[in-house]
């Protein structure tokens, strides 16, 4: 599972953590999947992400503390990765402001995606 989650370069759900470590032959219980993922997050090893929809998403935390946001489409519900260093400076200097030292922060911007447009 740590392997598999090292390989994405954004965010799964259980059910698509689950779906391919099936593919890749290699058989593991749901239940064993939703512990696992409730362990690395608490240990901080993963970042667990609430993008909408009642299903939670993982991504591994970066050592170096990189890191994206997400675009949701609500209409297929397709997920992507997007980073923005002018954004990143924007929520420091806010936080600042509002006398914060912010550690962390997530930004998921929901609409509609190119093909759901169409």
């Amino acid at each position: 599972m740590i392997d598999l989650l090292a390989r994405q370069t954004c965010c799964l759900s259980a059910q698509e953590i689950w779906d391919d470590l099936r593919l890749e032959a290699r058989p593991v219980g749901i239940a064993s999947v939703y512990r696992v993922l409730e362990l690395l997050a608490d240990l901080k090893l993963v970042h667990r992400l609430d993008v909408g929809g009642g299903v939670a998403r993982y991504e591994p935390m970066l050592p170096n503390g990189d890191h994206h946001h997400h675009l949701v489409c609500g209409d297929c519900g397709k997920v992507e990765a997007f980073s923005d260093e002018p954004l990143e400076d924007a929520l420091r200097e806010l936080g600042g402001q509002a006398g914060y030292e912010v550690e962390a922060h997530d930004v998921v911007l929901r609409g509609s995606c190119g093909d759901c447009r169409v």
